[in-house]
């Protein structure tokens, strides 16, 4: 009997430790994937290799849409946003040298070419484009009228922008649910994969036990 208790017991384990990374990965944990909803462990960090901001996209309620909720304005989004429509955007700049250089903000439609970048996009038009100014306080702030959906580069032009690494790029993905809506079937299947590997491996161990010990008696 000990024998068998042994595998159980570690069968349990197994299984509860890959439940508890399946819970992570489906966003069951303490930290969720980024604009899921206004939590203040929510975190939307874009970086190259020069700069870093905190992103946060704002998406005004639609007006004809009688069931939407005064505070889903105030609900923030990472770079993949649910539907179009009047847009806000905020990056906090996390260098502080760059709050002295003048920063401009260009918004533009594009489409992968699926090569690599900075030639992994085509620009199809401006959406919307700011001057170049200040922003001591390290609040970049800007809105626009997005009115449909697909693929999106949010500028910031840092100073001249004469280097690449000076157009800092927030790639959007506009008419996309956050955390993608495959996701979570993707993460379902390797939980229910592992599992079974896990389980098919134990019975494997109970049995070889079983066959040694009626080999013993």
């Amino acid at each position: 009997m000990t024998n068998l208790r042994f595998p159980a017991f570690w069968l349990s384990a197994l299984l509860c430790a890959v439940l508890l990374s399946g819970c992570d990965k489906l966003g069951f944990g303490a930290k969720q994937s980024n604009a899921l909803g206004n939590r203040p462990d929510l975190d939307c960090i874009i970086a190259n290799d020069f700069y870093a901001v905190h992103f946060s996209a704002y998406l005004q309620p639609d007006k004809n849409d009688k069931t939407a909720d005064a505070k889903a304005a105030f609900v923030p989004f990472c770079q993949q946003i649910p539907r179009a429509g009047k847009m806000f955007f905020t990056a906090d700049l996390i260098d502080r040298d760059i709050r002295s250089t003048p920063i401009g903000i260009r918004l533009v439609e594009v489409e992968k070419t699926g090569q690599k970048a900075p030639d992994d996009i085509r620009e199809i038009r401006t959406v919307t484009e700011i001057p170049a100014k200040l922003y001591p306080k390290g609040a970049v702030e800007a809105q626009a009228d997005v009115d449909k959906t697909g693929d999106y580069v949010l500028y910031l032009l840092i100073g001249d922008a004469i280097e690449e690494d000076d157009k800092f790029r927030v790639a959007l993905e506009v008419g996309v649910a956050p955390g993608g809506s495959q996701t979570p079937w993707l993460a379902i299947g390797g939980v229910a994969t592992a599992i079974a590997l896990v389980a098919t491996f134990l019975i494997f161990l109970i049995r070889r036990r079983r066959k040694a010990a009626a080999e013993q008696e």
